[in-house]
Order: C-alpha cells, then structure tokens, then sequence
C-alpha cells in the first residue's frame, strides 16, 4: 500500500530530470602508417598492418566507452582511399566525416622513426569547421603488440580526453 502511495511522488521526480544527452557521432578513422625517407607509398608489411587494425580498434573502443558514437564510414570507403593519407590532406577527412553524419572527426597515425621507436599522433577535430578540439602524441618504445595497445589507451586517457572536449560537457 505504501508503495502505491510512493508512485505519484516517484513519477513527478522522474519528469523533472534532464534526459541524458545523446552520444556526439564521431567519424573515428583507422590508424594510419607514415615512414619517414620512403618515397611513394609501399606495400604494409603484414605484422604493421595487424598491428594498425588492433590500434584503430582499440581507438574505436575507447572513444566509445567516452560517449561518442562512432558512424558507420563504410560508404565512405572510395573516399577514403581516395585520399588517405588523412593525416596531411588537410579537411578531406571532414568533409567524409560530414558526408557520414559525424560531428566529430578522430584520426590519427604512427610514424616510425626507428625500428623500435614510432610516435602516435591522434587528433579529435569538429566536422563542419575543421578546428582541432584536442591532440596529442605520444612516443611508443618498442614494437610490440601491446606497446603500440599502450600507446593507443595511454594517449586516450591522459591527452584526448582528460578532461571533457570544449563546449561538450
């Protein structure tokens, strides 16, 4: 009987809280590999492309658990090819991502400096104006399944989203 009581009084609570905000779509592009002093593009060996799939993965892993949402960018494949690298062909991966509904843009590579030394740079850009909300780099030691993971979570954590993106709290 109690309970019965309580609903009205439950009920009146529940309206006057604020919905919860729905996750950004996010364009979340795969990793990509640059090499410094090659000169024309050249085949992935076969251990740099597993390792640049398990790195986008876990990038699209922890932008989700962030509360954005990845679209889907597979009808945006042609394009994508078409213009990677994305890292320097300055807007086209927000015009993709536009094209695929994202309101946000994650992208990002590994440059290779040495055989045990590569640096990690993602960036987290706004779609309609191309302004780099955040970035950052971080350098992974070792070529390694779990350094090049390391890497992806680190820079994630304690550069992407440390604190939350301008104007998106």
């Amino acid at each position: 009987m109690l309970v019965l009581r309580a609903l009205p009084a439950l009920a009146a609570l529940l309206v006057g809280l604020p919905a919860a905000a729905a996750p950004e779509a996010a364009a979340v592009f795969p990793i990509e590999l640059a090499e410094p002093g090659t000169i024309g593009p050249r085949p992935l060996r076969p251990e740099d492309m597993r390792r640049l799939g398990l790195a986008s993965d876990a990038l699209r892993r922890e932008v989700t658990s962030r509360g954005l949402a990845p679209v889907d960018l597979a009808p945006q494949a042609a394009a994508i090819r078409r213009d990677a690298p994305l890292y320097k062909c300055e807007g086209c991966a927000e015009k993709i991502a536009k094209a695929a509904g994202a309101v946000l843009v994650v992208y990002g590579y590994v440059q290779r400096n040495a055989p045990q030394v590569l640096n990690l740079t993602i960036s987290i850009t706004e779609a309609e104006s191309g302004k780099v909300l955040r970035g950052g780099q971080v350098l992974i030691q070792g070529d390694t399944d779990d350094t090049w993971l390391h890497g992806v979570r680190s820079l994630v954590k304690n550069r992407l989203f440390a604190e939350p993106l301008p104007n998106r709290s």
